[in-house]
């Protein structure tokens, strides 16, 4: 499959086919990772990284990606580039296209990264925005693979805000992989009515369904798959976390949600994960609300059933997948 010279920005932009070809392109480059066997056939070529949020899987995720493919990787923070300040988006794109062979964007509205993609001649490469977060899906989508070994039929069920990035993503990746998606939330945080409509026309025709419920048993009884995320995204004002905290507790992951999903249900989270008090902004929190875990108990996070860390090194060898695929045929 030739997606040479493809923008990789929103997975509603790639067939099943695709979307799978990728991963399995991912499970090749990884084993041969593994296995020591050098894959350095982008020699030559640079990347840029732009990141207006910041990042740790990310960044290293394309930054050793690119290493292993030979390619060298100039990372560009908010402090360190012009866009959107003294330079318009469409100038940057066209600016970096002419000294790179690819560009990443990690920043705010999808709006910015199709932008980028529509003025520069290389591909351009989501590495989130506030809507869509479509490397992670394919990380996601690798590691249910390695553990179930098949994705047709999954049943996902997503606790807490379903309205941004990951509802979104994990939602229209369900629908084009013909999985079962349920959005575990309460209503204000359902996914846009607009998007929601689209992702059924989509898993009507692929075996797939969308969900969504206000009841947290039934959203995640017999669900494979249990997925959160941090009830407050980066760049939101502090004064949401009350607000979040009181909206979305009842959609805790915790070990009565597990059993309710059953033994074989494996947990996913995009990471950082607030699971315990060990970081700045979890003290700060449990100082002020009482609390010693937000989004996934510390007990679930650590237990056998979670695979946030294998999750976590997918996203390395499926970034690497996307920007060996679009810079050369594979």
């Amino acid at each position: 499959m030739d997606l040479k010279g493809r923008d990789f920005l929103k997975l509603l932009d790639f067939s099943a086919e695709e979307i799978t070809w990728l991963v399995d392109l991912a499970a090749d480059l990884k084993d041969k990772k593994k296995k020591g066997i050098p894959m350095d056939t982008l020699r030559g070529k640079n990347v840029a990284l732009i990141f207006e949020k910041t990042s740790t899987r990310t960044r290293c995720s394309f930054e050793v990606a690119a290493h292993d493919l030979g390619m060298g990787t100039t990372y560009l923070d908010s402090a360190g580039s012009q866009i959107g300040k003294k330079e318009s988006i469409a100038d940057t794109a066209r600016v970096l296209a002419g000294m790179f062979d690819g560009i990443e964007y990690r920043g705010y509205g999808q709006d910015i990264v199709e932008e980028l993609a529509k003025y520069s001649k290389v591909p351009v490469w989501n590495g989130l925005t506030n809507e869509f977060h479509p490397t992670q899906m394919l990380a996601d989508l690798l590691t249910i693979r390695e553990h179930f070994g098949y994705l047709k039929g999954i049943r996902l069920a997503y606790m807490g805000d379903a309205r941004y990035n990951m509802g979104n993503s994990l939602m229209v990746t369900c629908a084009k992989m013909g999985m079962h998606f349920t959005a575990c939330t309460s209503r204000n945080y359902f996914p846009s009515e607009e998007l929601v409509n689209t992702c059924r026309e989509i898993a009507a025709g692929t075996g797939g369904s969308i969900t969504l419920t206000q009841d947290a048993m039934a959203g995640t009884r017999g669900a494979d798959v249990i997925y959160t995320d941090v009830w407050v995204s980066m760049g939101e004002p502090d004064e949401v976390w009350a607000e979040r905290i009181r909206d979305l507790t009842p959609y805790q992951v915790n070990r009565a949600i597990m059993e309710n999903a059953g033994e074989k249900a494996i947990f996913l989270h995009c990471l950082p994960a607030f699971h315990d008090l060990k970081t700045k902004i979890g003290a700060e929190m449990g100082a002020r609300f009482g609390i010693t875990e937000m989004e996934v108990t510390d007990e679930v996070f650590e237990s056998e059933q979670s695979f946030v860390f294998e999750e976590a090194e997918n996203r390395m060898h499926t970034i690497k997948a996307v920007m060996l695929a679009t810079l050369s045929v594979s």
